[in-house]
């Protein structure tokens, strides 16, 4: 048995079947008590749009491509459902690749018309892509780019504060008295991500009048549990060890502390820790750990939001700059596990607020 047709919405709202089109196209201009009646009609009558048919009227796929340099690294796990959900509410089938940071993959996607590969327009967080490479895609799926790599206003970017953040988690180690902080993450010809965070651990020193000591300033090959415990190891074997760490990611304070404490120290009494990412398994780590927590939602809802209204206008109006909030999560591992062993309240500063930009060509 066929299922029910516009026609079948049309007289159980009593509309015209072009108003219950408008409507489940999304069109703008329909009275809200006519688009009311319109999707009561559908919810009722269980009516499911062909959305094959109305990508082929509209010219569109109703799909984007999200791409992220590592699928199995939990911050982008998590950024990805989030992403996806966003799209589903409004519509769009969201679709996943990762790239493991290689640039002739970033390369290859940006160059390469999009459109005909069914993509509406593509969300990516490059690590290697460069500038000069954003510059020569040619015209076809708007893309949005995700992270703290800054491409100088060639793209629609939504991102943290990263020099603020590291400033903000460098400044609480400070502030709960800690004077040797090591840095584990740098990487001196690395990614934007490790120069930003560098920054903000200088700034958050230097405001304070402490001099940062290089020789505490750990590299990573990449942001994994493993370079982080490795990066420790080589830290405790000093004879005058850190009393503090900020590891530039989750992935890398999760190894650390667990080489602090296979070592038979404590943390924080011995060594503080803080991370950045705020992933599910700090919240559950023994101790939980205390982090930068980026807004993810609100990172996915802006993401989505700004790709479709590039797919929906298709207009050259210049790319702009968006800033998602983020918060200081201060958990045991720098504030200690309850001495009644209940659940100490998680402590968190305020959130910067997300701001817009218009970006000049």
């Amino acid at each position: 048995m066929a299922g029910p047709t516009l026609r079948d919405v049309a007289a159980e709202a009593g509309v015209s079947i072009r108003t219950v089109s408008n409507v489940v196209s999304d069109y703008p201009y329909v009275a809200d008590d006519t688009r009311a009646r319109v999707q009561a009609a559908i919810d009722r009558l269980g009516y499911r749009p062909n959305l094959l048919a109305r990508s082929l009227k509209q010219g569109r796929s109703h799909v984007i491509a999200l791409v992220v340099p590592e699928l199995d690294v939990p911050y982008f796990a998590e950024l990805a459902r989030l992403i996806i959900a966003e799209g589903r509410e409004r519509g769009y089938l969201v679709m996943i690749d990762h790239t493991d940071g290689d640039k002739n993959l970033e390369r290859e996607l940006i160059l390469q018309n999009a459109r005909p590969m069914n993509f509406d327009g593509v969300i990516l967080s490059p690590l290697a892509l460069s500038g000069a490479d954003l510059s020569e895609r040619p015209p076809g799926a708007p893309i949005l780019l995700l992270g703290e790599k800054s491409f100088d206003s060639l793209a629609d970017h939504v991102a943290i504060d990263n020099v603020a953040a590291a400033d903000e988690a460098t400044t609480h180690l400070i502030d709960i008295g800690r004077s040797r902080i090591a840095a584990i993450g740098v990487q001196p010809s690395g990614y934007d991500t490790a120069k930003l965070r560098l920054k903000g651990f200088r700034r958050a020193h230097r405001r304070a009048g402490i001099p940062v000591d290089r020789s505490l300033l750990m590299t990573a090959t990449r942001f994994h549990r493993t370079d982080g415990a490795e990066a420790m190891r080589r830290l405790l074997a000093r004879p005058d060890r850190p009393d503090a760490v900020f590891c530039f990611n989750d992935l890398l304070a999760l190894g650390a502390m667990r080489t602090v404490l296979a070592a038979g120290l404590r943390v924080p009494e011995d060594v503080a820790i803080v991370g950045f990412d705020d992933i599910e398994d700090g919240r559950f780590s023994t101790p939980t750990l205390t982090t930068i927590s980026p807004d993810k939602q609100l990172i996915a809802r802006q993401a989505i939001e700004q790709i479709l209204t590039r797919i929906s206008k298709s207009d050259d109006a210049a790319p702009i700059e968006i800033r998602a909030p983020f918060r200081l999560a201060i958990r045991e591992s720098t504030a200690g596990i309850p001495r009644d062993g209940g659940s100490r309240h998680q402590a968190d500063r305020p959130a910067s607020r997300p701001t817009r930009s218009d970006s000049q060509p």
